[in-house]
């Protein structure tokens, strides 16, 4: 039976990442909306000791993990490190006196409780007490509801408040306004401010690199000499061959024997690499490191898709499916103003073709719609259970490249 997971990003005010919210099946029967919620937070728990494990899903940040009233009451938390997890209480739970045991005794052995989806009612103010996060769900909850729950929250200082279905850089202004601390959600992949394209010198190069290299047979001479005309380029490029992945005989003396050693499927690689690195430090680090999480999993989905020899164009459209925010431009104008071939411009711009179902499936991934995932899987005819691998690899994959590039 498969243990696989979803990790949401959880931002702070700077837009930098404070946690996951992780979100687990383990199998296609967990996929529907009818899932024992015990035993699919036992199946979870177990997961995360013997299988995933909590430090490679979370990477080091907080895991929030939902809970129910039946688990919290059988002291499931307690099998988690309390240093490292966010006891989530499910809006199912209800506020009764062996609850509220519960909630004074992992407050007093240090777990962080925060309550999920939450509107406040009265009879939930003594639990306040040891409560430090409350979760909002921005999208479904009223403007009523909101300012209640922050009204009745704020006499409780050490409250934080976390706006879960943040989807747009306007919506994150307003809970950011509204005094939220945490904010979940992928307001953080959509551009912030729309302006017309203008590319920097370095993103003009690596642009030409990607328009020399997306061709069937390309000229090695040619790609050298743009990575000649770029100091910065041509040292990243020599750094990038010393990996001990490359065997070589004799050592590299010139761009063009770089450029060889690589060949023309690794080259796309590194430029697609060099693309996302000419964002860190102006975008938040989890924008870039889920659009290389995409080209690695969009990379391993093309032998699926029939399409073996088409990884490389694979890996650009998943590096590429996220370039409107990093370049907070229109998709459309940004992905037909870059030297692309047609069949990934036809899948970033009008979601068609087999490209497009890779970056649908990533997205899938993302936000755990696992009956969406399921369904797509099924009309492409892909094995399901064989992919779950592969997304892993992907994320960790994705985690060692961002060390790289920091």
């Amino acid at each position: 039976m498969g243990f696989f997971a979803a990790r949401q990003p959880i931002l702070d005010k700077n837009k930098e990442l404070f946690g996951y919210e992780l979100l687990f099946r383990t199998s296609l029967d967990n996929v529907f909306p009818d899932v024992d919620q015990e035993k699919a937070t036992s199946k979870m728990i177990e997961g995360l000791q013997l299988d995933l494990g909590l430090d490679r899903l979370a990477d080091g940040k907080m895991a929030f993990i939902n809970f129910t009233q039946q688990t919290l009451l059988g002291g499931y938390p307690e099998l988690l490190p309390k240093e490292k997890v966010v006891v989530e209480i499910l809006e199912t739970a209800r506020p009764t006196k062996g609850l509220y045991k519960v909630f004074q005794r992992l407050h007093q052995k240090g777990y962080v409780l925060a309550l999920d989806d939450f509107i406040h009612d009265d009879k939930w103010t003594p639990f306040y007490e040891y409560v430090e996060i409350v979760k909002i769900d921005y999208l479904e909850s009223s403007a009523e509801e909101v300012h209640r729950t922050i009204a009745a929250v704020k006499k409780f200082p050490k409250i934080k408040l976390l706006a879960e279905k943040v989807e747009t850089n306007q919506q994150f202004e307003e809970t950011l306004e509204l005094g939220f601390d945490y904010f979940q959600g992928y307001f953080f992949s959509r551009p912030e401010v729309m302006k017309s394209l203008s590319l920097t010198p370095g993103q003009a190069s690596i642009a030409s690199l990607m328009n020399k290299l997306s061709v069937e047979d390309p000229d090695f001479s040619q790609i050298a000499q743009l990575f000649e005309l770029d100091v910065t380029l041509s040292f990243k490029l020599l750094r990038y061959t010393q990996s001990a992945i490359f065997k070589r005989r004799n050592p590299i003396k010139t761009i063009k024997q770089a450029v060889l050693v690589l060949g023309k499927y690794e080259l796309q690689r590194f430029v697609g690499l060099l693309f996302a690195a000419q964002f860190i430090g102006d975008k938040p680090q989890e924008l870039i490191r889920l659009s290389m999480q995409r080209a690695k999993f969009c990379e391993l989905l093309a032998p699926h898709c029939m399409q073996r020899n088409s990884s490389s164009s694979a890996f650009l459209t998943g590096m590429l499916s996220l370039v409107d925010a990093m370049l907070d431009a229109n998709l459309v104008t940004v992905i037909n103003d870059l030297p692309l071939s047609s069949e990934i411009k036809l899948a970033l711009t009008e979601n068609k073709g087999w490209l497009a179902d890779c970056i649908t499936l990533c997205q899938h991934f993302e936000k755990g719609n696992w009956q969406e995932m399921e369904d797509n899987c099924k009309r492409l005819n892909i094995s399901y259970t064989q992919i779950l691998d592969e997304y892993e690899i992907a994320g960790i994959w994705a985690e060692e490249k961002m060390l790289e590039l920091l």
